[in-house]
């Protein structure tokens, strides 16, 4: 079958995959990831012995599996640290002097840069203030910060004396923040005292201060000073101290020798409905996973690379920008603010004057891009070798412009689908696969990926079914924070011994994969199941929306019913026949039983921090229902505006 893109021979030919295949011995990915899920601690041992992962003290056992797949250890008797692999490997070699971090403000003649001895300079003086408050292994520190060249350091300072990072989304108001707070136990929190939104300055320790009126746990605020800001920051003696005045001395600290599987990163992931999900990375889960396995080896990052994902701390796109390059030896670039502000072209402008060579995308700020037309076309973004695009699945249109556009129809887009339960990849690009639209090459290595029906039987190709791990692997979430009983319940009991991800895929008759949406928002239309993703791909192709969300809702005669909120395009706002011509779109694109109950025009659609669209909170407020766990959201407002919209007159 033709495929969209094929991949160049000397693509293939160079690629960290290749290079892969001819170390492990093997004729192709497919032999590969056979032998990689029938032994997963093969692959592991393949992936460190490539990559060069560093251990203080070498593992007695790659994998224990003595208390079933759940519980599984990784490395067990090895001790190492996320900064001994990402930073301390670099000391004595060429790296050490060359760029590390390159960051530029909301205002964009503010830029700072850092090499690999200054950043870990800086990184060594935080940790040292740490650690003279009073905070060591196995304390949770909280990061509620915006992007800066401190949220970096705080990153690997907090892990540097084996505390746990606590990343929290840098829009959070005090509510989510509390809640994270309280349910991790955190002692301290680092932050700083502002930053630039749009052109105006926007606080952030005086958001944190109404948090910790109710969050016992916190002992220790430090501040770092987001200069020009010009705003008031209160600070309070004894608990509050300045980044400056705890972080002038220690560069040199040494790192903490860690055991390889004692928790890293605690990093809060939405629940359907009761409390965040604290989801729980070891010091070598990580590593072993999406920066090694997934991003380097699959993904095609080499040291030559800048990296550039316009992301928030918050997100796990935050970890992986700390440490990808860092681990590579390659550079970051970290952008203050929004992609569209101060101007509509500042995304592709970065691209252009820092010259770009990784560009990491969800297909959100693609489409959130595409509204200003072909103004990309309007800059350089030649510097680019490689995409890759994470977050949510892709429809069709974005696709295709983002490939045309951004990609100039020749480099490929290394899309990937895991989440923060996973720690990495479960669905991954490669450079040496060919592409379709939205598509992913191949399952990630040896995380047991399967698409099964409701007994757990793999499905035929070309139907859909739910996507499962049938083992354990070293990158996913060990256990759930103070909550194993949930983590068996959320992963483990609806098909006993298999974890279950909550989406649907499907493998295509061209030899791809494919996500079509969370399984809990599958739409049930005439007896046949369709993945809200295929339905919003007809209504923005379009032309006339932005973006959708399609969601079904209970219906007395049909069983359930579609509804549709759109955000239309500029000009077409106001639209009085706009609702039905997409109606109409739907019908003929899907047929006569596809035709939505309603369709509502929204300003926007309530995401997630990572930019996922919550379908079923927009279930929940059409229906009228309590919509749950919302501290996830970015732009909770969305919420009084649809509730709004919902009582006008149809």
């Amino acid at each position: 079958m033709a495929h969209f893109w094929t991949p160049p021979a000397e693509l293939v030919e160079r690629s960290n995959l290749s290079a892969f295949l001819r170390a492990t011995g093997q004729p192709d990915y497919d032999a590969l990831a056979a032998k990689a899920d029938a032994d997963p601690a093969w692959l592991v041992e393949e992936v460190f012995k490539f990559c060069d992962v560093r251990f203080y003290h070498a593992f007695d056992r790659v994998l224990d599996r003595a208390r079933g797949e759940p519980w599984a250890r990784w490395c067990v008797g090895g001790t190492t640290n996320i900064v001994l692999n990402c930073i301390d490997r670099h000391r004595g070699t060429a790296v050490w002097d060359k760029p590390f971090l390159i960051w530029e403000g909301e205002d964009r003649h503010e830029q700072r840069r850092l090499s690999y001895a200054e950043f870990a300079a800086d990184v060594g003086r935080l940790a040292s203030g740490l650690r003279k408050l009073g905070i060591g292994k196995g304390d949770v520190v909280a990061i509620y910060m915006p992007n800066l060249p401190e949220t970096f350091v705080a990153f690997f300072a907090i892990l540097k004396i084996g505390a746990i990072v606590m990343p929290l989304f840098s829009g959070f108001g005090p509510d989510p923040i509390r809640s994270r707070l309280n349910h991790g136990e955190a002692k301290a929190v680092i932050t700083a005292n502002g930053t630039w939104r749009r052109g105006v300055p926007a606080p952030l320790k005086s958001v944190l201060d109404e948090a910790l009126e109710t969050a016992p746990s916190v002992q220790h605020v430090v501040v770092a000073d987001r200069g020009g800001l010009g705003i008031d920051t209160p600070m309070r003696p004894g608990r509050d101290h300045r980044w400056d005045e705890i972080a002038r001395e220690g560069a040199d600290l040494p790192t903490a020798e860690m055991d390889a599987e004692d928790p890293a990163v605690l990093l809060y992931t939405s629940g359907t409905t009761g409390e965040p999900k604290g989801c729980v990375w070891t010091h070598i889960s990580f590593i072993g996973s999406m920066v090694t396995r997934d991003m380097i080896i699959c993904g095609d990052f080499k040291p030559t690379d800048l990296f550039f994902f316009f992301s928030d701390m918050g997100w796990m796109v935050g970890a992986m920008c700390a440490c990808i390059p860092s681990f590579a030896g390659g550079r970051l670039l970290v952008a203050e603010g929004t992609p569209d502000y101060p101007d509509t072209g500042r995304f592709w402008r970065l691209i252009e004057e820092h010259k770009v060579t990784y560009l990491g995308v969800s297909p959100t700020i693609v489409r959130g891009m595409m509204r200003y037309g072909e103004e990309v076309d309007r800059y350089d973004v030649s510097s680019l070798r490689m995409t890759a695009s994470g977050g949510e699945a892709w429809t069709d249109m974005p696709w295709r412009w983002f490939f045309e556009h951004v990609c100039k129809s020749k480099i490929p887009i290394i899309n990937i689908s895991g989440g923060t339960e996973v720690g990495g990849c479960i669905f991954t690009g490669t450079p040496n696969h060919p592409m379709n639209p939205c598509s992913f090459s191949r399952p990630a290595l040896g995380v047991g990926a399967d698409i099964v029906d409701v007994a757990g039987n793999r499905v035929p190709d070309g139907e859909v079914g739910e996507l499962v791990l049938r083992h354990a692997s070293i990158g996913l979430t060990k256990s759930l924070w103070r909550a194993d009983q949930r983590y068996l319940e959320s992963y483990w009991n609806t098909i006993p011994g298999i974890w279950v991800h909550g989406d649907f895929a499907m493998r295509g008759k061209d030899g791809l994969y494919y996500i079509l949406g969370r399984s809990d928002d599958t739409i049930k239309i005439s007896g046949k199941r369709v993945g809200p993703a295929e339905l919003e791909g007809v209504l923005t192709a379009t032309g006339k929306v932005a973006e959708a969300a399609v969601f079904s809702i209970p219906h007395q005669v049909k069983g359930s019913a579609i509804v549709c909120a759109c955000v239309p395009i500029a000009g077409l706002q106001e639209s009085s026949t706009l609702p039905e011509e997409l109606s109409q779109a739907l019908v003929h694109g899907m047929g006569a039983s596809y035709r939505p109950e309603r369709v509502l025009l929204v300003d926007d659609l309530p995401r997630t921090r990572n930019m996922k669209i919550m379908r079923r909170v927009l279930r929940a407020v059409f229906e009228g229902k309590d919509p749950g766990d919302l501290s996830a959201l970015a732009n909770p407002e969305t919420i009084t505006d649809i509730r709004l919209r919902l009582q006008a007159p149809v």
